[in-house]
């Protein structure tokens, strides 16, 4: 018998994430080890009345492809994916990873001029995503390699993917329309400030957010979700921020990175692992030193790390920083072909919002 949480997840990802309707053009990507709910999201998908693509990726691929594409691959922009981005209504993404180390053995100048080909495309999407234009969501199937990664039994790993996603309650959604509203509280507050300070163990950091909007996140773009975040000034970051959580990235982890900003650039990055593949991804082009996202984590369900960004970035007494593209949704303008996020912990720290305490050891105050 199949989970009876996988029906669930399909509808809500269907009628409440990406809300399709009948006539929209709809993008699937996904991988073989996600067939029970790729199947399941189609059959929705097709009843709800949307015209599907699906992009079914063989494993093992993006390795063979980094390591023997000439520089000429490398730097050609596939005219299927701009189509695809430029026309499509919805973008339906659904990670299941058989190796999540599979890339852990390719030049990392080889990835960051590859991310940097298809930089355009992604600023293309994100801004499709803020006029409204296009959705998007990001989920994760469960897989023995993903269990692995975050030392869980695969049996464990399933029951804190459903559990987060609040798909053991009878209405899941209910409980992200709940968050939704928890969410705008805090937006509400922060709507028109100027200036953020960030202070503690493990950061001090200020940056500008005059301008900028801060967008909620309960469930429609990722799937578990919970945070709010915004994309700040971009040449008004500075000061110094140390990430203790591993930053992965392709399956590559870096340990211990920490970042130094001037004007709103890094200008200093140290790393107890892969320092070589941090410079390389900051050396992407010109935007990836630039901070394109600051998020603050919502989620205090999810209690425990899983070198998944998609849980772990929601982390209730975390924040994250992402360098590279910015997100216009947001009033960011950074362009990049990188977007990479990174954790930090916020258990000793305070952030200040024009002088005004926000956020304390963890959690808001206001």
């Amino acid at each position: 018998m199949p989970d009876p949480r996988i029906t669930k997840l399909a509808k809500v990802l269907v009628h409440y994430s990406l809300q399709i309707k009948p006539g929209q053009q709809v993008l699937l990507q996904t991988t073989p080890l996600a067939d029970e709910l790729s199947l399941a999201f189609f059959e929705e998908a097709v009843k709800a009345g949307a015209h599907i693509l699906i992009q079914n990726g063989i494993p093992g691929t993006n390795e063979i492809f980094l390591k023997n594409a000439s520089e000429e691959q490398l730097d050609f922009e596939m005219p299927i994916r701009r189509n695809i981005y430029e026309t499509f209504d919805a973008r339906m993404v659904i990670e299941a990873d058989s190796n999540t180390r599979e890339l852990a053995g390719v030049d990392p100048k080889r990835i960051a001029r590859n991310r940097k080909t298809y930089g355009p495309l992604f600023k293309l999407f994100t801004d499709r995503l803020a006029k409204g234009e296009m959705k998007w969501c990001l989920t994760v199937y469960p897989t023995e390699a993903m269990a692995q990664e975050a030392n869980m039994s695969l049996s464990d790993y399933r029951e804190f993917v459903y559990g987060a996603g609040m798909l053991n309650e009878e209405d899941p959604v209910a409980y992200w329309k709940e968050e939704a509203a928890r969410q705008k509280t805090l937006i509400d507050w922060l709507a028109g400030r100027k200036q953020a300070v960030l202070k503690g163990e493990n950061v001090d950091l200020s940056m500008s957010i005059k301008g900028r909007t801060f967008i909620p996140c309960a469930g429609d773009e990722n799937f578990p979700d919970g945070e709010i975040f915004t994309s700040p000034v971009e040449d008004s970051v500075n000061g110094w921020i140390r990430f203790k959580y591993p930053a992965i990235f392709d399956g590559n982890e870096v340990e211990d990175i920490e970042l130094w900003f001037e004007k709103g650039r890094v200008v200093k990055e140290t790393a107890g692992k892969n320092q070589e593949l941090l410079t390389g991804l900051l050396d992407t082009d010109p935007g990836a030193r630039y901070l394109g996202e600051w998020g603050i984590g919502t989620n205090y369900g999810i209690t425990r790390f899983t070198k998944n960004m998609l849980f772990d970035e929601k982390i209730g007494g975390t924040i994250h920083l992402a360098v590279g593209l910015g997100f216009a949704e947001a009033g960011g303008n950074n362009a990049s072909g990188l977007h990479w996020d990174m954790l930090c912990d916020m258990a000793e720290a305070e952030i200040t919002i024009d002088g005004e305490l926000f956020y304390k050891n963890g959690k808001p105050v206001i």
